[in-house]
């Protein structure tokens, strides 16, 4: 590996700036469609009814609201580490290590969490296949899929992502089609009316739509992964603005919109927690093999999530060590400038997952989800909190303005705070999700005991003394 200021190819992080329009846009998309929608959703719509859906509309403006303020900071200054170094630049040297590693820890869990879905998935073909053994192969094909050039990756990432699209389009048309033609017996016997006529539009009561924001949450993690993805981006001045514009269409489309057309092919007291909603619609609307390619399209998704959590943490993990906070070794790029020294150590601790899928099984994706919801919970929280001083300082002519504002930033950030730390309290009155919480004083304990061993290498860094005043 080599450690050059200025590679031949590379930005002035040691990357190379080889994704494209293309790549960019259908990255956005795909952080937006995971495992959490093909399967969670059930969840949601056993919890809530058909109400899941307006759920994950609000849950919707807010993730957009994110993404635009996250737009801003990166129309500003565009960094290899995204909101991490804005952290470490606008809430001090103490918040910018707590949110990265903490941001590194949280798409490690996630990784886990899609490795796990993936071990799930292959059963349906080979069921004999042991779960921990798929989570293995699928972890080190990943690996080696992001070792490569980055235009590799995103090309993956492009037909990831398309394979998503695809079906969830297909869907919607061949649902509709079913509804209006009457075609097969969810086309003869369904309706929009199901939306309200099975025990109303909220069966099991308000408390019940408030716990689903919960399973929400997690099926929106990932649209953040497009602020990883500036350095390495060409034309990011008009391409990044487009992709977080087109937040809202997706949105409409790929959540609501398909929630709509499931439930109207079937009353909601008809999916199961257990069950992909996706698989129960296309088996029932006649399609063929559709079991099959339904489950296909779920693998992928789950294996495009965990490699975009690779990519992410590999050039996380470089920033951390370029700032001080991370082992020198994480600095270096390959002869392809990638991080592979990060990208290798990440896919290492992504082996507990691979451990716990072989200890229990049963209870493997439950346990890791819910853990990754929190730090999601941070890692947007974090976002809205540095636009925030950003605009400050903007006002009173401390830095630049940006080219991508967010309107009414103010109200609108001050909003989004409140509707993250109700969605903190929430996890408590859910059995499920509690173990997060549960999770947290350790997670505090860890993060807050590293800052405090390497700050006088931060402080180094910062050229600051090594005992200036901390938050933490």
């Amino acid at each position: 590996m080599t450690v050059d200021s200025s590679p031949e190819g590379a930005n002035e992080d040691g990357l190379a700036q080889g994704l494209n329009k293309r790549h960019i846009r259908m990255i956005a998309i795909g952080g937006a469609i995971g495992v959490g929608l093909f399967l969670g959703s059930g969840k949601g719509i056993a919890y809530a009814g058909p109400a899941v859906i307006g759920v994950y509309a609000v849950t919707g403006v807010f993730i957009f609201i994110i993404m635009r303020a996250l737009g801003e900071l990166l129309m500003y200054r565009p960094v290899a580490g995204s909101f991490a170094e804005y952290a470490r630049e606008f809430l001090g040297p103490a918040y910018g290590f707590v949110t990265g590693w903490g941001y590194w820890i949280t798409w490690t869990i996630i990784g886990m969490a899609e490795l796990t879905a993936a071990g799930v998935f292959v059963k349906f073909w080979f069921p004999s296949m042991p779960q921990y053994l798929t989570a293995l192969i699928a972890l080190l094909a990943l690996v080696g899929l992001n070792l490569a050039k980055v235009g590799f990756f995103g090309e993956a990432e492009f037909w990831f992502a398309s394979i998503k699209v695809v079906t969830i389009l297909a869907l919607i048309g061949g649902g509709i089609f079913a509804l209006v033609f009457n075609v097969g017996r969810a086309g003869q016997a369904g309706g929009i009316e199901y939306l309200w006529n099975h025990g109303g539009i909220a069966p099991h009561g308000l408390l019940a739509v408030l716990l689903a924001f919960q399973i929400v949450v997690f099926s929106y993690q990932g649209v953040e992964l497009i602020g990883m993805t500036a350095a390495e981006t060409k034309d990011r001045e008009s391409v990044i603005p487009k992709a977080i514009n087109s937040v809202p269409w997706r949105i409409g489309i790929f959540y609501v919109g398909t929630l709509i057309v499931l439930m109207s092919l079937f009353p909601w007291d008809q999916f199961s927690a257990d069950e992909s909603p996706f698989v129960k619609s296309f088996s029932h609307i006649g399609l063929p093999a559709a079991a099959g390619v339904m489950n296909f399209v779920v693998l992928a998704s789950a294996l495009s999530a965990c490699s975009a959590g690779l990519y992410s943490n590999g050039r996380l993990l470089k920033k951390l060590a370029e700032d001080g906070l991370a082992p020198k070794v994480f600095e270096k790029t390959s002869r392809g400038h990638v991080p592979a020294a990060a990208i290798i150590a990440s896919g290492t601790l992504m082996l507990v997952g691979v451990a716990v899928n072989a200890i229990v099984p049963e209870k493997a994706f439950s346990y890791i989800s819910s853990v990754a919801t929190l730090g999601g919970i941070w890692s947007w929280g974090v976002i809205v909190v540095c636009h925030l001083v950003y605009r400050r300082r903007v006002e009173r002519g401390e830095a630049p303005a940006s080219t991508f504002r967010l309107p009414y930033a103010k109200a609108l950030c001050w909003a989004t705070l409140a509707f993250l730390a109700a969605l903190t309290i929430l996890l408590a009155f859910d059995e499920g999700q509690r173990i997060a919480l549960y999770a947290l004083p350790v997670w505090a304990a860890v993060l807050i005991g590293g800052y405090r061993m390497s700050s006088r290498n931060a402080a180094r860094k910062e050229h600051i003394p090594a005992r200036a005043p901390s938050a933490l």
